[in-house]
């Protein structure tokens, strides 16, 4: 059975609560990433940020990302755990629509699922199923 540790990208970095959008950008920039985790001081996930969130839900409406924080964005967060298997890993993010996930053990983030990762491990035979693989892109891109 594949999991979510199988699929994912380990050593995901997190932003802070407290750094700003700015910031958070620069960051995306640097490591080439469309999103970040948002861990809190005990190093827990708390969040997700997107450069879509900072777009529209910071640029678009007016307002400063060199004052608006990480927390600001941080929304409702979607996750799995690391010994999910992947039919639940696509299920979930094919139900909320998003194209990154953040994994986690024991509360702790040790990874990201996005939807190249999933592309990756099924040409890389991690034994995702064709079926698998059109339902999710169906449900994420279609249904929008």
């Amino acid at each position: 059975m594949t999991t979510a540790r199988d699929i994912m990208h380990g050593g995901a970095q997190c932003i802070r609560a407290d750094q700003t959008l700015a910031e958070a950008a620069r960051m995306m920039r640097e490591m080439g990433v469309g999103a970040l985790p948002i861990c809190g001081d005990d190093q827990k996930l708390s969040g997700i940020i997107t450069d879509r969130d900072i777009v529209v839900r910071c640029i678009a409406e007016g307002r400063d990302p060199a004052m608006m924080t990480a927390k600001d964005l941080g929304g409702h967060l979607h996750c799995v755990r690391a010994d999910d298997d992947m039919d639940t890993v696509l299920k979930k993010m094919e139900m909320h629509q998003i194209r990154r996930i953040p994994v986690i053990d024991n509360d702790m983030l040790v990874g990201m699922i996005s939807e190249a990762d999933i592309a990756m491990g099924h040409r890389e035979g991690s034994r995702l199923t064709d079926r698998q693989i059109i339902e999710f892109m169906d449900s994420v891109y279609m249904s929008r």
